[in-house]
Formats: structure tokens, sequence, C-alpha cells
């Protein structure tokens, strides 16, 4: 179990850093059935038995799976995982996948970001109605760097997302255990512990932004190593930020 290990390592470190799991929180997990949501849902709650044999805190954790409507999708596999494992875990329907056929652009191709729109409002009002006190995505440290690029190249500004923020719209929580974590390190732990990975349908899936800025990555992290961890330094390096401050006469402001 040493994949798993250093990945619930990566966990409590970014719940020590940014204070993302409280006392009596129960903690809503939006799993698509990719090997991320499908695997963070699985280590909270091995994260959880780990917290309360330390006796440092009791929090609950519950599996939701928002029904997107793609074609073909089966989550037998992943619902009986959860329940051998004890794991609370929930499927709530949506017409997300009408909603983005009907937005669709010319050539076919679905609005990723509105997906991610509806999405998460699912997510959230489901997590309202199992009593959750928090949301909780599978970003991680590499969905950060690539957002870090992606805000930069196509919107000319220095941000990622937080590893935890409090949603005034939906007036929950949240918050993203996996920020120190890498895909490979994910990629490890799902293969040691056989957790089952629901294959996606989404027409869009490999063809994105994202998926571009990830071979870009690649490539670069290729040809110089180091900017790897680098990349991850840099997102809470805090001390060393360096970025111009205009200095402008009243007259000229």
């Amino acid at each position: 179990m040493n994949a798993m290990k250093k990945l619930l390592g990566c966990i409590r470190k970014a719940d020590r850093d940014y204070r993302l799991i409280d006392n009596h929180d129960r903690i809503a997990v939006g799993v698509s059935g990719g090997k991320d949501s499908m695997l963070l849902l699985y280590c909270l709650h091995l994260y959880r038995q780990f917290c309360q044999r330390l006796n440092t805190k009791t929090f609950e954790v519950v599996g939701i799976h928002i029904e997107m409507g793609f074609p073909d999708m089966d989550f037998t596999l992943a619902r009986q995982f959860f329940e051998e494992k004890g794991i609370e875990f929930h499927e709530e329907p949506s017409r997300i996948y009408d909603i983005l056929k009907i937005q669709a652009a010319e050539n076919g191709a679905l609005p990723c970001s509105l997906c991610s729109t509806l999405k998460k409002g699912a997510v959230n009002e489901a997590a309202k109605k199992y009593g959750c006190t928090k949301v909780c995505f599978a970003h991680h440290a590499d969905d950060a760097v690539e957002t870090l690029l992606m805000n930069a190249i196509h919107g000319g500004r220095i941000a990622t997302f937080a590893p935890k923020m409090f949603m005034s719209n939906a007036q929950i929580a949240f918050i993203r255990p996996f920020v120190y974590a890498r895909e490979s390190q994910l990629r490890a732990a799902v293969e040691e512990c056989g957790i089952p990975v629901v294959a996606s349908t989404c027409p869009m899936d490999g063809h994105t932004q994202r998926q571009e800025m990830k071979d870009m990555l690649e490539d670069l992290y290729r040809k110089y190593p180091m900017a790897r961890d680098n990349f991850l330094l840099m997102l809470h390096n805090e001390k060393q930020i360096r970025l111009w401050h205009e200095e402008k006469d009243d007259e000229n402001a």
C-alpha cells in the first residue's frame, strides 16, 4: 500500500496547511466515475478512519454522482465497490447532457465551461439535500498548474483554483484535498487498490484546452524536469512573488 500511503500523506499535509476538514464536517465528494474522483472518495474514507484512530477529529464522507445523461455509462462496479467498503454513495439524475446539446457549437462541440458550472451546481444542491457541510472535488496538483497557465494564456491573469473557498452563491464551502498530489500518484494508487473506473462517454473527452495544456506541459517537463516540482512550489511560494505595480500620478489615473 505504498502508493496509497503517500497519497494519504498528501491529503494530511493539505488538510494541515489549509484547514480543509473541520471536526463534525459532513463532506460531499463529487464522483464522476473517473479515476481521480473514485479514488478521492475512497481516500477520504480511509483518512476519516485514520483521524478517528488518532482521535484528532470526526467527520463523515458522502459520495454523490450526478447522472449527466451521457449514453452507455455503467456505474454498476463503482456502486458495488463503495457498498463493499461501507461508503455512503448516492446517484442523482439530471438533464445536463440535454442542456449541453442545445448549447452545442455548429461543429457539435459541447461547451465544457457550461458543463462544469452545471455539474458543480448539481453537486452543491445534492450536498445540501444530504445534509453536507462541504463539497469536495478531486482537482490535483497538475490540474492546478494547468489552470494557472490556461488563465495566463487565455485570460491574461495569474490565477489558479484555491485549496479551500466559500461559494457564496451556493452558501457552502468547497475543498480540494488532492492539491499536493500528482496525477501519476493517483494512477498508481488506483492500480494498487484495484479501484474500478467508469469509462467516460463524453464526446469532448480528450479534445479540450486542458488536454492541450497537459500535452504542452509534458513536453516542457521532458526538457526541464525540475519544472514539475517548481511549478507546484510557485503556487504557494508567497514570499517570492514579484509582479509589477503601477504608480500613476493622480492627474493621469
